[in-house]
């Protein structure tokens, strides 16, 4: 199995991520979600696929998601208008990020990881 694991270098959860991919051998295309931020298309898919609601695939403890006040703003926008605004910085992004065939993975939840890349 290959994934798509979208990920900021710095950041430590997206550290011990990687480290967690590379303890249990799982191939994945790495990403970085500054340089390469996803396209609203390719998030309109992955909300579609994950089935998680939209406001999971926010960095709501990013400094920009709180300068631009986005907890009381997100409410009144379209959903559309949250995807577009998500496409347009990928730090406004809940990371690490994996996408595989039929699962998206937000943030890194060790149990959640394992139910979808051990089976």
């Amino acid at each position: 199995m290959s994934v798509l694991f979208l990920q900021y270098p710095p950041c430590s959860t997206c550290k011990n991520a990687k480290k967690w991919l590379d303890a249990h051998e799982i191939s994945y295309d790495s990403r970085n979600i500054k340089e390469e931020n996803p396209t609203a298309k390719e998030l309109t898919e992955w909300i579609k696929k994950s089935g998680l609601p939209l406001k999971r695939f926010f960095n709501t403890s990013g400094i920009i998601y709180k300068e631009k006040n986005l907890k009381d703003l997100l409410p009144g926008m379209s959903e559309t208008e949250q995807i577009e605004l998500l496409a347009t910085n990928g730090m406004l992004v809940k990371r690490p990020l994996v996408i595989g065939e039929d699962f998206v993975l937000t943030g890194f939840k060790e149990k959640e990881w394992e139910a979808a890349l051990l089976r």
